[in-house]
């Protein structure tokens, strides 16, 4: 077994730091032969910088050490109190984590869509990368708009809440479902805004009849697939059902979810009198609200 070496904290591997060891000793022969020449500086500079970004990267990853950390996950994001308010704050935080699965490399695919008068009542996406649910978890719980609401005539401010939602994609031998205990449906799929809709009945909502949990996908094409993810999807939800039931790992795995109303919010996002956005847990605040409306979430999520 390799020995590893501990260093702020985390673990990294010993041939990792060798390696970067050895790249710190050549940096530090061509410091001595730089003398003014800018361009080997600036090479120089660049090395560093590349050499931070991989040990904080490292860092980071050695944080991801829950059973589930490195697995795929389920996203889903929905509306609570606020009315249309709520549904349009559902729409706002899927166009902010869309950003931040681009700027993380992140794949991210639609498999459930409810829409309502003010935009989205709720919205499911399965997101695809390295440490997904590592990154994703602790963004789950109730998060807080305050603004002048676009949809009060008298222009007041309104406050409304939206409830994030985020589980592990899981093996299927972890969960044992017996074909009996499944109601499965096919519809069909509708395109974006109802204007399109499949000849053929692609969609598939199953039910499973012990619980009574309902889930749909329509994302793909053929209804194979469509009830492949779908069956993933209730793996997910029965695990965290089997969590909860022996009292073990949910609020290490996920936190508490808690209804989408005031005093439950994890992280507030205000758009009037001022801007802010501020993490209820942790104090972590900011004024840069349309950066992190534009996907900049790491320092949160760190």
């Amino acid at each position: 077994m390799k020995k590893k070496s501990r260093s702020c904290g985390t673990v990294f591997d010993g041939a990792f730091l060798k390696e970067k060891k050895k790249e710190l000793e050549e940096i530090k022969k061509f410091l001595e032969i730089a003398g003014d020449d800018e361009k080997i500086k600036l090479e120089i500079k660049e090395k560093i910088e590349k050499i931070k970004k991989e040990l904080e990267e490292k860092k980071i990853e050695a944080r991801f050490s829950g059973r589930y950390d490195k697995n795929n996950a389920f996203f889903s994001i929905y509306a609570g109190t606020g009315g249309k308010d709520a549904e349009d704050w559902v729409s706002i935080l899927y166009r902010m984590y869309r950003k931040f699965f681009e700027k993380m490399s992140f794949e991210a695919k639609e498999i459930e869509k409810t829409k309502g008068e003010g935009g989205i009542k709720s919205i499911t996406l399965k997101v695809k990368g390295k440490y997904v649910f590592g990154w994703l978890k602790g963004e789950n719980g109730v998060h807080r708009l305050v603004r002048i609401s676009p949809f009060s005539a008298k222009r007041l401010r309104h406050t409304s809440f939206v409830l994030v939602e985020v589980l592990p994609e899981i093996e299927e031998k972890e969960i044992d479902i017996k074909n009996e205990d499944l109601k499965i449906e096919t519809f069909r799929a509708s395109g974006a805004g109802g204007q399109y809709v499949n000849r053929r009945e692609s969609a598939v909502r199953i039910t499973h009849l012990p619980t009574g949990i309902v889930v749909t996908c329509q994302s793909e094409r053929l209804q194979g697939e469509n009830r492949k993810i779908a069956l993933s999807y209730l793996q997910s939800k029965l695990l965290e059902i089997e969590k909860e039931k022996k009292e073990k790992i949910v609020k290490k795995e996920r936190g508490e979810l808690k209804e989408a109303k005031w005093g439950n919010q994890i992280r507030s996002y205000i758009f009037h009198p001022y801007q802010m956005v501020r993490d209820e847990r942790t104090g972590k605040k900011t004024s840069k609200l349309k950066e992190v409306l534009d996907g900049n979430l790491e320092e949160f999520i760190k």
